[in-house]
């Protein structure tokens, strides 16, 4: 079984990536909100000692400040998933639009 908790933002680039890697391998995961939930933000910058994002903690092991693509190397490098041709739906290593900045500037809370 694995366990999959990952630190997100609702709208970019590089955390609809992780999502759809996870999802390309059928994994269920915790989808933490680091936007609207400032607890849910100091406890990604506890655990990593940094503040980007997406994280992703794996059984215990947390890949900070990574990409769908890195996570993935992740998960195949450790027999957690196997290689899949189907495909992600989207990008899983691209940084967010600036239609995704703008929507976050809009209502993003800066905790640091």
């Amino acid at each position: 079984m694995i366990t999959v908790k990952a630190y997100l933002k609702p709208s970019c680039g590089w955390s609809n990536g992780v999502r759809a890697v996870l999802r390309k391998h059928g994994l269920a995961f915790e989808d933490v909100d680091i936007i609207n939930n400032p607890a849910n933000y100091a406890e990604m910058v506890e655990k990593t000692g940094q503040r980007l994002s997406p994280c992703v903690e794996v059984n215990g092991v947390m890949l900070a400040d990574v990409s769908g693509d890195e996570v993935e190397a992740y998960l195949l490098a450790n027999g957690l998933v196997q290689p899949t041709d189907k495909a992600a739906g989207v990008p899983t290593n691209a940084p967010c639009t600036d239609d995704e900045h703008a929507k976050m500037r809009a209502k993003t809370i800066r905790f640091f």
